[in-house]
C-alpha cells in the first residue's frame, strides 16, 4: 500500500504535465510515459528518470545511483530522482520533461 501512496504522490506532483502522462503497472513497479516516451520508473518506493550524457551528471553530482532492480542487473540510463526534487512539483516537472526528451 505504501507503494501506491508514493505513486499517487508522484503523479500529483507531475499533474502539470497534463493528460499525456500515463502510469502503467510493470515488473512489480510502474512505468511513466509522456505520450509515447517512456521516461520514468517507480519501483520500491523510489522514482527513477531516464538520463543521457548531458543530464546524468546532475544526478551523479547529488549522489544518485542508477536503477538496480536486482543485485546483478543495472539499468544505467535510469537514475534515482533526488527527494528534494520529488518534493518540488515545479522542479520535478522540469526534470521529467528533460527525461522524456532524453535520447539514451
Amino acid at each position: 500500500m505504501a507503494e501506491d501512496t508514493y505513486r499517487d504522490f508522484v503523479l500529483d506532483q507531475l499533474a502539470p504535465l497534463g493528460r499525456d502522462l500515463e502510469c502503467r503497472r510493470m515488473f512489480g513497479g510502474y512505468g511513466l510515459y509522456l505520450g509515447v516516451s517512456f521516461f520514468g520508473i517507480l519501483y520500491g518506493g523510489r522514482l527513477y528518470f531516464k538520463t543521457n550524457q548531458a543530464s546524468r551528471g546532475d544526478y551523479e553530482a547529488l549522489g544518485m545511483e542508477p536503477f538496480r532492480p536486482r543485485p546483478r542487473q543495472t539499468l544505467a540510463d535510469y537514475y534515482e530522482v533526488p527527494v528534494e526534487v520529488v518534493e518540488s512539483s515545479e522542479q520535478l516537472v522540469r526534470w521529467a520533461w528533460r527525461a522524456a526528451r532524453s535520447k539514451g
